[in-house]
C-alpha cells in the first residue's frame, strides 16, 4: 500500500479494556500505527462486547465488537492469577503505556498502577479510564454512557419542552472519555519521554460528560442561570438557530453570527425581517424569539429540504437533517474516506468508520478486529519469551489460551 510510515509507529500499548470507551480511544492509537496488545479473561470469554447483540458473528464475534477493536492484538490472559502477573510484568517491561477502563478502585486492586508496574519499567505511562474516576466517594461504581448523561445532568437539557428527559441517540460520553483517555496517555507518554519517568493518568467519565455543559455551568455557578429546553433543538442564545420543518423533512440552520441573519432572510424572500426593528440585533432576536420562529417557521414549510439546500448552501450555516444512512451516503462523508472496509473470515467484507484523524501521506492499515486469544502465542512468545511448552501447560492451567483462525501458525 502506497504512503509512508503512521506517526504512532514504534509505540506499544498493553489494554486491559472492555465494551466501547476505552476500546473506541486504543483503536485510535492503533489506526494511527500503535501496536496495541488487548488483554482478555479467558475465564470469562474475553472482553464482555464480543457477543452484543443484534448483529452476531461466528467464534465469539459481532458487529459492534469490529466497530471498536480494529488493528488490534489480542492475548487471553489471566492476569490475577500469580503467572498471569509475572507474564504481565514481562509484556509492561517492552511496552510504553499500559491502559484499562475498570472501575476506579480496580487498578490497585489488580495490582496495575504505576507503584506496581513501575519497578519493571520506570517509563511506563498506566492510563486509567473509568465512570466515577480514582477518587471520590463513588469510585468503586461502574458506569455506563447513560449513566453519565443523566448523572452529569445532560439528560435534563435533551428532549422537547415538557418531555421526559432523553439520552442523546450516540453514546457521546464513552466516545468523548476514549478521546480524553488517548489525550491523557499521550500526555504522559511527552513527559515520559522528557523525564524518564512514567505515572498514572486518572480520566473519568463524569468529568468528561461535566466539562460538555461548557458555558451552561459557567453561567449556573455564577448568574444562577436554569438551563431550559428549546423547542426544535433551539440554540438558548442565538437566535435563529435550531431546527425548521420543511415541506418533506427537517433542515438545521443556525445564525451564528450576526452577518449569517440578513442574508437567510434576504434569500427567503423576506428581505424586510432585516430591518424590522424586533430583530435587528442578536439581542433584539433573542428577546423576541418566539415572535421571529413563528415567522420564520411558516417559512420553511414552503419548500423542500433539497429547494432549501440550493437557496441556502454556501450562504448560511444549512444541513439537512439526514437520516443516519443518508449521512454515510453523503459525498462530504465519502471524500473524507470516512468508510473503510476491512476483511474477516465468516463476514467477508465489513464496512466502518474510518480513522477521525487524518494524516496526509501516511499508509492507514484496516485490519479486523482479533479472535479472543488470536495472538497470544505470537506475543507471548514473541515478546514475554516464553517457550512453546510453557504456554501449553498454562494453558493447560487456564491461565491463558488461543483461538486463531484456521491456517495461522
Amino acid at each position: 500500500m502506497a504512503g509512508g510510515p503512521l506517526p504512532l509507529e514504534g509505540l506499544r500499548v498493553i489494554a486491559i479494556e472492555q465494551f466501547g470507551a476505552g476500546p473506541l480511544g486504543t483503536m485510535i492509537l492503533a489506526d494511527l500505527g500503535a501496536e496495541v496488545i488487548k488483554i482478555e479473561n479467558p475465564a470469562v470469554q474475553g472482553d464482555s462486547a464480543r457477543p452484543v447483540p443484534p448483529y452476531p458473528l461466528p467464534n465469539n464475534d459481532s458487529y459492534y465488537f469490529q466497530t471498536f477493536n480494529r488493528n488490534k492484538k489480542s492475548v487471553a490472559l489471566q492476569i490475577t492469577t500469580p503467572e498471569g502477573r509475572a507474564i504481565l510484568h514481562k509484556l509492561v517491561a517492552r511496552a510504553d503505556a499500559l491502559f484499562s477502563n475498570c472501575k476506579g478502585t480496580d487498578p490497585e486492586k489488580l495490582k496495575i498502577t504505576y507503584r506496581h508496574l513501575s519497578p519493571y519499567n520506570k517509563k511506563l505511562v498506566c492510563c486509567f479510564l473509568s465512570g466515577f474516576g480514582m477518587s471520590g466517594p463513588r469510585s468503586s461504581e461502574p458506569a455506563y454512557d447513560y449513566l453519565m448523561q443523566a448523572y452529569a445532568g445532560i439528560m435534563s437539557l435533551t428532549g422537547e419542552p415538557g418531555g421526559p428527559p432523553a439520552k442523546a441517540g450516540v453514546s457521546f460520553v464513552d466516545y468523548s472519555g476514549g478521546f480524553l483517555g488517548m489525550l491523557g496517555l499521550l500526555t504522559g507518554l511527552w513527559e515520559a519521554n522528557r523525564t524518564g519517568k512514567g505515572r498514572d493518568i486518572d480520566v473519568a467519565l463524569l468529568d468528561g460528560a461535566a466539562y460538555q455543559l461548557g458555558y451552561l455551568a459557567t453561567w449556573a455557578l455564577n448568574c444562577g442561570h436554569v438551563p431550559r429546553k428549546f423547542a426544535h433543538s433551539a440554540h438558548p442564545s442565538l437566535v435563529p438557530s435550531q431546527n425548521f420543518a420543511t415541506k418533506d423533512g427537517w433542515v438545521s440552520v443556525l445564525c451564528m453570527k450576526h452577518k449569517f441573519y440578513p442574508i437567510l432572510v434576504e434569500k427567503m424572500g423576506r428581505p424586510e425581517l432585516a430591518d424590522d426593528p424586533r430583530f435587528r440585533t442578536p439581542k433584539d432576536r433573542y428577546d423576541n424569539r418566539e415572535a421571529l420562529l413563528d415567522i420564520l417557521s411558516q417559512e420553511f414549510l414552503k419548500k423542500t429540504n433539497a429547494e432549501w439546500a440550493i437557496l441556502l448552501t454556501g450562504h448560511v450555516p444549512f444541513a439537512p437533517v439526514n437520516t443516519v444512512a443518508q449521512a454515510l451516503d453523503d459525498p462530504q462523508v465519502s471524500a473524507r474516506e470516512m468508510i473503510v472496509e476491512v476483511e474477516h473470515p465468516s463476514a467477508g467484507t465489513i464496512q466502518m468508520l474510518g480513522c477521525p484523524i487524518k494524516i496526509p501521506g501516511a499508509r492507514m492499515r484496516w485490519v479486523r478486529a482479533p479472535y479472543l486469544g488470536e495472538h497470544t502465542r505470537e506475543v507471548l512468545c514473541g515478546l514475554a519469551g516464553l517457550r512453546a511448552e510453557e504456554l501449553e501447560s498454562l494453558r493447560a492451567r487456564g491461565v491463558v489460551d488461543w483461538n486463531e483462525p484456521t491456517g495461522r501458525r
